[in-house]
């Protein structure tokens, strides 16, 4: 029963429902989830296949929302943009993937191509921020959501957790457990999240290290191959300090890169050294040993995104929204050699 043909009637005959609800549901525009689903599922018996350029030239829209990130290959971004996906596509919204580039003007060049209407939209995840990207963002000529700071008081619609609380929480973790030499393994501090993380170790320990040697280390990007070389640094300390037993990496790829470096000593995870990371990424929970992660929600902060979106793609001309996304710790083999996740205080 199935035809390369099909037509919109034919779709609508088999879904059992009008011709106005089937290009509704298939359209994204106005129909509900339940609606969505019959109808598409009748399309897909049919083989039905509409034809994306002429609506698209009917509506002048490109029916595209990009998602917009430093690297594509974080797991992280690879969750959020999964997320993005599921909440868009059943409204008919294909998710475009571009990369920023790692600097503010990469970002704000991105922005500014949006002048030629390629998507109807865009999701980023800025690394870096300045005022003047900001600013460009607020003028951009489609919608933008942002994930990564509060910008509602800008004018711009956004996601964000807090970091500096989830490293906390994991600071607060290893001194339950008696860690007392804690060490920080940190990514850039000129970006976003590499100043938020080490606010909230500084906080959480309430001393100050130094770069590359003593209680923190700074890497050159949030990456393993980077965690590695400044791990090795936190573990010979060329100070006469005594090794730390205990280290709180930045994200879940800094932390594997930790977990390498000791094992490369012949230390023990956790015995010897307790590593925790950041993002409760598949590869962190998967990874020998599990990884004792801070989740900051990265799929709920991606469907958020995708909701914000939504809702101005539809007209909404309300104020600018903001949706914060907690951060939970969960504690796994790298720190205690749990046989599964519990979450902080339970």
């Amino acid at each position: 029963m199935t035809s390369t043909r099909a037509t919109l009637i034919e779709v609508a005959r088999h879904a059992g429902v009008s011709l106005a609800s089937t290009s509704r549901a298939l359209h994204g525009t106005g129909a509900s989830p339940a609606m969505v689903e019959r109808v598409r599922a009748a399309a897909d018996e049919l083989g039905y296949s509409p034809d994306v350029t002429g609506r698209s030239l009917r509506m002048k829209k490109t029916f595209q929302v990009a998602f917009a990130v430093a690297d594509i290959g974080n797991p992280v971004y690879v969750e959020m943009m999964t997320a993005i996906h599921e909440v868009l596509e059943p409204h008919g919204f294909r998710v475009v993937v571009l990369s920023t580039g790692p600097t503010v003007d990469s970002t704000s060049e991105l922005v500014r191509s949006l002048g030629s209407r390629f998507v109807d939209g865009l999701v980023v995840s800025p690394l870096r921020t300045d005022d003047a990207l900001v600013e460009e963002i607020r003028s951009a000529p489609v919608p933008v959501v942002v994930i990564g700071r509060a910008l509602d008081e800008q004018g711009i619609d956004s996601v964000s957790t807090d970091s500096a609380g989830g490293i906390g929480q994991a600071v607060r973790h290893l001194q339950g457990l008696g860690r007392r030499r804690i060490a920080f393994l940190n990514g850039p501090l000129d970006t976003t999240p590499g100043r938020a993380r080490q606010r909230g170790f500084d906080a959480a320990t309430g001393r100050e290290g130094s770069d590359g040697t003593g209680t923190r280390a700074l890497a050159d990007d949030f990456t393993v191959a980077a965690g590695l070389a400044a791990a090795r640094r936190l573990l010979d300390p060329q100070d006469g300090s005594a090794r730390p037993d205990a280290i709180v990496a930045a994200n879940d790829l800094l932390a594997i890169g930790a977990v390498r470096a000791a094992r490369e000593r012949g230390l023990g995870v956790p015995t010897d050294v307790a590593v925790t990371g950041m993002d409760d990424t598949e590869i962190g929970r998967v990874y020998e040993p599990s990884l004792t992660s801070v989740s900051l929600g990265s799929a709920e902060r991606g469907r958020a995104a995708a909701r914000l979106m939504l809702d101005r793609l539809a007209g909404d001309a309300a104020a600018a929204q903001h949706v914060a996304i907690g951060p939970r710790l969960l504690v796994r083999e790298s720190t205690a050699g749990t046989t599964g996740p519990t979450k902080e205080g339970a």
